[in-house]
């Protein structure tokens, strides 16, 4: 028993003089908590990100229901939508995306659509229902845009895009 006492105290003392000692080839600091936001705009659950051609920050904030944009340093600009099935309204807002004309995409997934917002967030169209026949959408999840303002939705559920 002694002799063990021994050989953890020996190890105890190589050990413990040397705690910065790190046995990853990576070494990562936190800079700081992003994005830097006044009560009560946390996030439940995000989903999404997008970046507009002016470095604006758009979050599909999930169950919340909502979409939050923010400056390309993390301060809070707007935010819209609401639980619901209506123009604007959400259920569980997961995809989005930003194309260079000033538009915004979110995928609605559990209202199987697509809605199209203005960056301020003002409804403009959508499209899409629940099915798998052209147009209709089992699961959306994610959105993208190309330059030609063609959209693009990954349908997991219905295996396409």
């Amino acid at each position: 028993m002694a002799k063990s006492l021994i050989n953890t105290f020996l190890i105890l003392l190589l050990i413990l003089p040397f705690p910065f000692i790190s046995f990853s080839e990576e070494i990562y600091e936190y800079e700081r908590m992003w994005p830097v936001l006044e009560q009560p705009w946390y996030f439940d659950y995000p989903e999404g990100v997008a970046v507009d051609s002016s470095g604006n920050v758009y979050i599909a904030d999930a169950n919340n229901n909502r979409i939050q944009k923010f400056t390309s340093t993390g301060q809070f600009i707007t935010k819209w939508g609401s639980s619901g099935s209506g123009d604007g309204e959400f259920y569980y807002p997961c995809g989005i995306a930003a194309d260079s004309r000033g538009y915004v995409y979110v995928v609605d997934r559990s209202n199987a659509r697509i809605q199209k917002f203005t960056s301020d967030g003002k409804f403009i169209t959508k499209w899409g229902s629940g099915g798998s026949d052209d147009g209709e959408f089992l699961n959306p999840y994610g959105v993208a845009v190309d330059m030609s303002g063609d959209v693009y939705v990954a349908d997991i559920y219905n295996f396409r895009i």
